[in-house]
């Protein structure tokens, strides 16, 4: 990428760019959330409860920006920056004919419901959009997870099908609700050049 990371504000937030030391606070919201996370997502390796694990996950992430795949971002309130509460990323960033990238998400299970991952959303959509010029984001979910959809759709996602068997979360293969949102002022004369 031509330019580093930049933090983005919001009217409560401040999302900050993944970087190796916020290993111990990203420790803490995972320790915090093991619970909470376990249906959503992949079961941990035995390291990923650890801050070495995670000084190192921060590393490769910071590098993946630098690199052009990703944009990785950590969730604090404003009022308390040193407490994670969430995290955001924008992953499989491609380009050529393609100019699209994956959206992740979530967020501290006591900040559930009060919109601050709608909040923080929106700021990475509009660095997918005007500064990194994507055309389009994916996101899927799990279909049972009824909060992460009505998100995506308050966002403007629109559904395009269900893959079947489509990641192994928690010992079997969970089907998930493909979305996508596309950039409406994407300029695609780059592309003809």
């Amino acid at each position: 990428m031509s330019f580093d990371l930049p933090t983005l504000d919001t009217p409560r937030l401040r999302l900050l760019p993944a970087a190796p030391e916020l290993a111990a606070a990203m420790l803490s919201h995972w320790q915090r959330n093991r619970e909470h996370f376990a249906p959503w997502d992949p079961k941990p390796g035995p390291d990923f409860f650890t801050e070495g694990y995670w000084t190192k996950q921060l590393a490769q992430r910071a590098q993946a920006w630098r690199e052009g795949r990703e944009a990785r971002y950590v969730l604090t309130l404003r009022e308390a920056p040193e407490r994670i509460i969430g995290t955001a990323s924008l992953s499989n960033i491609v380009r050529g004919v393609f100019q699209a990238c994956h959206l992740g998400y979530g967020i501290d299970q006591n900040c559930e419901g009060q919109g601050l991952m709608r909040e923080a959303l929106q700021a990475v959509i509009r660095l997918a959009f005007d500064e990194l010029k994507l055309h389009r984001i994916q996101a899927n979910y799990q279909p049972q997870n009824t909060r992460s959809g009505a998100l995506l759709r308050r966002l403007g996602f629109v559904e395009e099908g269900v893959a079947k068997d489509y990641l192994f979360i928690n010992g079997e293969w969970r089907d998930h609700a493909l979305t996508s949102l596309r950039n409406p002022d994407f300029d695609a004369s780059a592309l003809l050049a």
